[in-house]
């Protein structure tokens, strides 16, 4: 599962663009029990959700011409012009510039599927990972898993490994480095729906994922798949909250000593 020792091609980080930050700080709050700290003015806004005073992911406003709300998975790059150049080349685009943000560089792609997302060089990190409300894992939803896989083994070395899922083949991720199993954080799952699109979904670990359901219908938001459970994986579901950004709960299943 996703940890904080963060290495080339591991998720490091997830922020969430919103049309009205308010009402978006205001659900996750409810949904989450999060804290948002804004960054002030200077940051146009943009601000930190915590929990324990430890950062779990961040919040700003939608800055691209014709944006839609949505959550963007940053991860781990050792050399991101080198990155920035892999995306050109495996088909993607380059959306925005590395460019120099604190102590680190982040950009921002599009693969060639339309999925969006982006890279850190350095810089900071979550704070807390895979504990109840916090980031545990994050999915890449495509209609051509096999050719995605492709493209990001071209970037990060990511390595993969096939699990049987109800009624697909599910590809679980994992970084290029160390152990297997112990790197995985993340996965590759065909879409569902025609009218679907390519997008990393993040999933956030919860205590009782019906509970968050019932959170979410309370706080405006929208349930696109009901709590269920998936063998030897935990009781997931798919949610959106009030502005229609995407994002999945899971209960884990108890690990077997």
């Amino acid at each position: 599962m996703l940890g904080t020792d963060f290495r080339a091609g591991s998720p490091v980080w997830i922020d969430l663009g919103s049309p009205d930050l308010d009402v978006a700080a205001a659900f996750y709050s409810a949904v989450f029990g999060w804290r948002f700290m804004s960054l002030g003015p200077e940051a146009g806004g943009y601000g930190l959700f915590q929990k324990d005073g430890k950062t779990v992911a961040a919040l700003g406003p939608l800055t691209e011409e014709d944006a839609q709300p949505a959550w963007t998975t940053y991860f781990r790059s050792d050399d991101i012009q080198a990155t920035a150049r892999d995306v050109v080349t495996g088909g993607g685009r380059v959306r925005v510039e590395p460019m120099s943000v604190g102590e680190g560089r982040l950009a921002q792609f599009t693969d060639p599927r339309g999925a969006e997302f982006a890279v850190f060089e350095a810089g900071a990190g979550l704070e807390k990972t895979s504990e109840d409300n916090t980031l545990v894992w994050v999915e890449l939803q495509v209609a051509d898993p096999e050719a995605a896989i492709r493209f990001y083994h071209g970037l990060f070395g990511w390595r993969t490994r096939e699990m049987r899922a109800p009624g697909m083949t599910y590809r679980v991720l994992s970084i290029r480095d160390g152990d297997q199993e112990e790197g995985s954080f993340g996965g590759v799952a065909p879409l569902q729906g025609e009218h679907e699109v390519a997008r990393w979904v993040p999933y956030f670990a919860v205590a009782d994922a019906d509970a968050v359901v019932a959170a979410v219908q309370g706080n405006g938001g929208t349930v696109l798949m009901p709590a269920a459970d998936v063998p030897d994986v935990g009781r997931i579901a798919w949610l959106a909250d009030p502005a229609q950004a995407v994002f999945a709960v899971l209960k884990p299943n108890p690990r077997q000593s």
